[in-house]
């Protein structure tokens, strides 16, 4: 999550930051230096690899799936709107991480959850 925020234009990251439950968004934005935001990775591998190093202290995962994960649940969980701002700052080759609006509504199905209401 900390290298999304980091990607993220400044009021996406604290639009994105202000949807998320008060534990997660401790962790969210803990380290968070704002003055150097957003970040230049352009590129998948570039993105990944940034998350990679930020789980190096952790047992071996695999990022692309971790990301990919972490996304789902963001999608899941912030209202839609939210959802197609944060996946439409990225670059193409990240936003492919994200899951469609077509999956994120099928995975909300799926558990009979619904989505919050947005701004």
């Amino acid at each position: 999550m900390r290298a999304l925020r980091d990607r993220l234009p400044l009021e996406e990251a604290s639009h994105l930051g202000a949807q998320l439950p008060l534990l997660i968004r401790g962790v969210y934005y803990d380290q968070w230096q704002p003055e150097v935001q957003p970040t230049r990775e352009r590129h998948q591998e570039e993105f990944l690899a940034r998350v990679a190093d930020e789980l190096t202290d952790v047992r071996p995962v695999n990022v692309k799936d971790a990301v990919q994960a972490v996304f789902k649940v963001l999608a899941r969980h912030i209202a839609e709107g939210q959802a197609r701002k944060v996946a439409g700052a990225l670059p193409a080759e990240i936003r492919a991480l994200w899951p469609s609006p077509d999956e994120a509504a099928a995975s909300l199905s799926e558990t009979g959850e619904s989505r919050p209401a947005g701004p």
